[in-house]
């Protein structure tokens, strides 16, 4: 049994695929057909079932590709420990990044990151946050950035900052009307909300106690996994929403007239770079990690922290 066929073996297994499978590996399908063939030849066993479309692991391969993953996971870390005597910071790199972050952290950072370390590769894509949680497991991803603490989770959680919560309301709300908002001055039947799995849905609901079956109108069903969708919602309409800090601070200066901010303790999100505990590209998320806080916003840095209060997850 080789790296390579373990490699391949992960391939089918994430594509469910022998053509994809072979794209992703840079090789012919009847190559790697070939030599996955050698490999279940080897072992006494089959590990996927390719009457099935798409093709599906057997029980017995479900375990070989549990163990194919800790091999690989072992077989890397050597090249790491060769990375981690060098003096620079490179490699490939994969973050993955929830839709509520992605578009007010990423510009901060990404540039000067880049700029600051030619020599890493770096990947950034969108995920909700059980789909970053399943892909740091499988080795797909080297980094999350991700709303914290996760319950029931083993990873590494590296806290960046805290970010507040504001209101943002339509034009003559009554919440307007209100110097500071109170958790209790939030009224469940005009509020705007993200889509089931993102997170900050769930925080909404948990700050407001508000249960999950509820919409500014009784005959629309809106549904949006993108928070400017949301406040073009309450700019065009109305009812309110709730705001990261950072999404306030792109705001023009005739829509900060629909935000107000709470009253101490702030509702506010953790945020943080979370990775494996077997973590191979230590320098890289170092590096990233200090990138992200150099370039916060002075408004995140100076948050006192007797004055917020983190917001449920879960």
């Amino acid at each position: 049994m080789t790296i390579t066929q373990l490699e391949y073996i992960l391939a089918v297994e994430k594509f469910r695929h022998f053509g994809k499978a072979a794209k992703a590996c840079s090789v012919t399908q009847p190559t790697l057909s070939m030599q996955l063939q050698k490999a279940e030849e080897e072992l006494g066993v089959v590990l996927f079932d390719r009457s099935k479309n798409p093709i599906i692991t057997t029980d017995e391969g479900t375990k070989i590709i549990d163990q194919a993953r800790l091999v690989i996971r072992e077989y890397r870390k050597i090249f790491s420990i060769i990375d981690a005597s060098k003096d620079e910071v490179g490699g490939d790199f994969r973050l993955g990044v929830i839709p509520t972050l992605a578009p007010y952290v990423i510009p901060l950072f990404a540039g000067a990151f880049v700029k600051k370390y030619p020599l890493v590769n770096l990947t950034i894509e969108e995920f909700k946050t059980e789909e970053i949680i399943e892909l740091l497991n499988i080795d797909e991803l080297d980094s999350g950035l991700l709303v914290t603490p996760l319950v029931g989770e083993s990873f590494i959680e590296r806290v960046l900052f805290h970010e507040p919560f504001s209101v943002f309301a339509s034009k003559n709300h009554s919440l307007l009307k209100k110097s500071k908002i109170k958790d209790k001055d939030l009224d469940r039947a005009d509020v705007w909300l993200l889509n089931e799995g993102h997170c900050f849905r769930q925080q909404v609901l948990n700050l407001c106690n508000f249960s999950k079956n509820i919409g500014l109108h009784d005959n629309l069903k809106f549904e949006s996994g993108n928070l400017e969708t949301l406040k073009n919602m309450v700019l065009h309409s109305q009812g309110y929403t709730l705001l990261p800090e950072l999404a306030v601070l792109n705001l023009s200066n005739e829509d900060k007239k629909h935000v107000r901010e709470f009253q101490n303790p702030i509702p506010t999100r953790e945020v943080s770079l979370v990775h494996n505990r077997i973590f191979l590209k230590e320098k890289i998320i170092t590096a990233m990690e200090e990138s992200i806080i150099e370039n916060l916003p002075e408004s995140l840095l100076s948050l006192k922290k007797k004055n917020i209060e983190i917001v449920s997850i879960n």
